[in-house]
């Protein structure tokens, strides 16, 4: 745990990836039956933590209790107000198995839930509880993977704090598996009308109901097979895919319709910090001024 930005190169860890991308859906799923709607669907999300990913406390009737990945050591903690604590160990297990553990564990602790048992945004896939085939966990990928979370939550963070209008949380996504922030322009956005896999449009309309540049870090799952900063506009403003970028390494990417700027470019900077927050303030600023947001309404002045 010596390198602040370690390396974590896609086909070393692939398994890996895909068999914890499904058992955080299964903790972001009860999160999600646990908690009240929040607009954007803020309420579904994870945290990065000095320790993994947490859901933040859920209410259980009067009860509340949280669920937590620790990737130092390596263990599911299911934790209540009333001081009820069950974990587990972390490791080669598949699907099917890690739903069961879940499910039994939160009976143990008087929590019944149910949860819609099909993987979204991941395409052709099956169920949780009938899935044996993704069962890979190796301790140092999902610990380097977490460590570099870590790092991108602090920037992000960072970069949150400069803007005043409404903005989200610093939040991990479950469904696309990745950490954002997104900025809103304080308009109302014109209906998205394409969903992903196996999950309706509604709930990316829901999603997407007001103007946004949203950022943030992901491991290159789903195809793309890199891992990658990234930052993209809804709806897309004329001229935004030509924006010049300083940043070095950045790119718009026509098939995500993204820009991107390469992991491994942040890593092997000189200063990933001023690397990573200039490409967010860039293509932030791109996004903003050919949209025509109220910029000195919304920005925190220097």
């Amino acid at each position: 745990m010596t390198d602040t930005w370690p390396d974590l190169p896609f086909a070393a860890w692939r398994d890996t990836c895909e068999t914890l991308h499904r058992w955080t859906q299964i903790v972001g799923k009860v999160r999600m039956v646990s908690t009240p709607p929040v607009n954007h669907w803020w309420n579904v999300t994870l945290y990065v933590t000095a320790r993994g990913l947490t859901t933040s406390p859920m209410p259980h009737g009067t009860r509340a209790f949280d669920i937590a990945f620790d990737f130092i050591d390596h263990r599911l903690r299911i934790d209540t107000s009333d001081g009820g604590q069950e974990s587990f160990a972390l490791g080669p297990m598949a699907v099917c198995d890690f739903y069961a553990e879940v499910m039994d564990r939160l009976r143990r602790l008087g929590i019944d839930v149910h949860i819609w048992t099909m993987p979204c945004e991941i395409a052709d896939t099956v169920p949780f509880d009938q899935d044996r085939e993704h069962a890979h966990y190796d301790r140092d990928h999902a610990q380097r993977f977490w460590r570099i979370l870590v790092q991108a939550d602090r920037v992000l963070k960072i970069f949150r704090a400069r803007f005043i209008g409404k903005t989200s949380p610093v939040h991990f996504f479950w469904g696309s598996f990745d950490l954002a922030v997104t900025r809103f322009s304080g308009r109302r956005a014109p209906p998205m009308t394409y969903g992903a896999p196996n999950t309706a449009a509604w709930v990316m309309q829901e999603a997407y109901s007001h103007e946004v540049s949203s950022c943030g870090f992901w491991p290159g799952n789903g195809g793309y097979g890199r891992a990658a900063f990234y930052c993209y506009a809804y709806p897309e403003p004329p001229a935004f895919r030509e924006a010049k970028l300083r940043s070095a390494g950045a790119f718009y990417d026509t098939g995500l319709k993204q820009f991107i700027l390469p992991y491994d470019a942040v890593r092997q900077a000189r200063d990933p910090d001023a690397l990573l927050l200039g490409f967010l303030q860039e293509t932030y600023v791109a996004a903003a001024d050919l949209g025509g947001w109220d910029r000195k309404a919304l920005e925190r002045p220097a």
